[in-house]
């Protein structure tokens, strides 16, 4: 039966319920004053023929109904002799029952409402106060979130230097680039905007759907906006995507499956797989806000004593997977180049007091193969298994170096110089994690105590070896790189420099107000202070908005929020970043967000 069928057979059945019960509720006398009463048999009939009642039990009915006549007839006749109840029988044969009793109307009721409850609940098309059990299974949240931008270059940024090169775009380009003529009208550099101010319309918006499997399992996915596939941001530029009120790509975000076999307040343990949120306790620094992780991670939990609950989460990510075909050209294929990440944290939560809890943690984020290798390599149209060891994905801020060792061939210098970039440093990145929050503050006005937390992070990358990174002759981060050729001053005061990178970073953040933006008019203010070295992390996926993303900045974040209404909020950031080494950079950033969540 298909479901248009189903849905006539229902609306046929609650019909005949209908008609039955309101003839039965009326009575014969009622129903003869305007038009001829039903035959009871007949009407009978229809019952059973439309499976509301079974045979058996509409002879019953009509049986006792009979019965019931017959003897009030006989009361009726040594009342009144003139008087008679008894049925009628109509031409037809059909008998025409003009009362029925209460108790048979009440009993006909309550079996017909049992036989259509009974079938509505074992065939799901209805059930009283209640949705269909799959309903309470799925849960559906999203988020919209519009967003005025300003973008400030208030003190000239070194305009033209190689530290501004975009090294994605040249790593992402169809062909390498021929470095020999970079600079000259043929060959420009592409480079990172550095010293004209921009206003931006952007907006962000995603779906995501929830659900319970039974047994410990359960799954998710989440659709968002966003310019293009970077990891760090879902923001969509209005106006960008071809302009003219083009429509905007949607990506998938999130898919993934977890099993959680233990889930207590005194322990617990799960594992997730496929395209997850952040499972590390971390800020911005090292990852991004809207950052998704591939792979598997592994959680657990256990309460040694009241208010102390130790912590660890492993993870193993692929972060790049070699294509299955490279090199595209050769008839022998290269080696795989897969590049990994692999994580353990370990750390604890503490509640210290009613009105004072803590979390730390430490980290260990090891990128397996994430480093540039070198090859010798003399054709443009033959394909180097150093190629894929270039970056997928950058921002700014880590230092590169030439893949392709001996381009020049015969005559070095004179002969193109077709270039891919790599990473000029390994990443094994050491990192500790904490914060504190204290809500025992109270306000000026209304009855709920206000937080004060304090959370950072400080990290630094083990795999950094700055003297073996200067002689690769880094292409960026390199002192020497920013002077003119002719300007020996400058050139004599950063000789003994050079190499301008660093393996250092970290940052600070105080924030005070409402614990959460949970009622009309909660609000909350904050202040940090971020200092992040060219090769502390890799620069691809950390925040995309503090110094326009990247690594390579210092400076300062301020920023609040206020809730206009429980599920719609509204907040403003000032971000103000510089550079730390090699070229001068300054930037600013001002937001205004207005944000509604479902």
């Amino acid at each position: 039966m298909n479901m248009f069928e189903s849905h006539v057979s229902t609306r046929r059945r609650w019909t005949l319920l209908a008609v039955s019960l309101l003839a039965l509720s009326a009575g014969g006398p009622a129903l003869a004053a305007e038009a001829p009463p039903p035959s009871t048999s007949s009407l009978l009939e229809a019952m059973v023929a439309g499976g509301v009642i079974s045979q058996a039990q509409a002879d019953r009915i009509l049986a006792d109904a009979r019965a019931r006549d017959a003897a009030k007839a006989a009361q009726a006749s040594q009342a009144a002799p003139v008087a008679s109840a008894a049925p009628v029988s109509a031409a037809d044969g059909a008998v025409h029952v003009q009362y029925v009793p209460e108790v048979v109307k009440k009993q006909l009721r309550d079996e017909i409402k049992s036989q259509v409850m009974a079938q509505a609940k074992e065939e799901g098309w209805a059930a009283p106060n209640q949705t269909p059990e799959w309903t309470q299974r799925v849960r559906f949240s999203g988020d919209v979130r519009t967003r005025y931008e300003n973008d400030l270059y208030p003190h000239g940024s070194g305009v033209g230097s190689l530290d501004f090169a975009n090294f994605n775009t040249l790593n992402t380009a169809g062909t390498p680039l021929d470095v020999t003529k970079v600079g000259n009208t043929t060959t420009p550099l592409p480079s990172y905007n550095a010293n004209e101010n921009r206003d931006r319309l952007r907006l962000r918006a995603r779906l995501g759907v929830d659900a319970d499997l039974g047994d410990g399992f359960s799954t998710g996915l989440r659709l968002a906006t966003g310019a293009d596939n970077s990891p760090v941001s879902t923001n969509q530029t209005l106006g960008g995507s071809g302009g003219d009120f083009s429509k905007y790509s949607l990506w998938l975000d999130r898919g993934f499956i977890k099993y959680e076999p233990f889930d207590t307040d005194r322990y617990g343990l799960s594992a997730t797989v496929g395209r997850l949120d952040n499972p590390f306790f971390s800020t911005s620094l090292i990852w991004a806000d809207d950052l998704g992780f591939d792979g598997l991670a592994v959680k657990g939990r256990y309460r040694v004593a009241e208010g102390l609950t130790p912590f660890v989460t492993l993870g193993a990510f692929p972060v790049y997977n070699t294509d299955l075909n490279f090199a595209t050209t050769e008839a022998a294929k290269f080696a795989s180049n897969d590049k990994w990440l692999y994580a353990l944290q370990a750390g604890t939560d503490w509640k210290a007091g009613r009105e004072l809890t803590a979390k730390a943690g430490a980290a260990y984020y090891y990128f397996n193969n994430i480093q540039g290798r070198q090859q010798d390599c003399y054709y443009l149209d033959t394909a180097c298994a150093s190629d894929a060891t270039r970056p997928s994905f950058a921002q700014k801020g880590n230092t590169y170096f030439d893949l392709r060792r001996n381009y020049g061939g015969i005559n070095p210098g004179t002969d193109p110089d077709y270039q891919y970039f790599g990473l000029a440093s390994g990443f094994h990145e050491l990192a500790f994690t904490g914060k504190v929050d204290y809500d025992g503050l109270k306000p000026l006005f209304g009855a709920r105590p206000l937080r004060v937390s304090l959370d950072g992070e400080y990290v630094k990358n083990l795999a950094f070896d700055k003297a073996a990174i200067q002689a690769r002759s880094p292409e960026n981060n390199n002192a020497g790189r920013v002077c003119a050729t002719n300007d020996a001053a400058c050139l004599a005061s950063t000789a003994a420099t050079g190499f301008a990178g660093g393996d250092t970073g970290y940052m600070a953040r105080l924030t005070f107000g409402s614990p959460a933006l949970a009622e009309r008019w909660d609000w909350n203010v904050s202040l940090a202070y971020k200092y992040i070295e060219s090769d502390a992390v890799v620069d691809a996926f950390v925040d995309p908005d503090f110094g326009m993303g990247g690594t390579n900045l210092k400076g300062y974040i301020a920023g609040a929020n206020l809730a206009l209404t429980r599920n719609v909020w509204t907040s403003v950031r000032w971000m103000s970043a510089d550079s730390i080494g090699g070229a001068p950079f300054s930037e600013d950033t001002v937001m205004f967000d207005l944000n509604a969540k479902f």
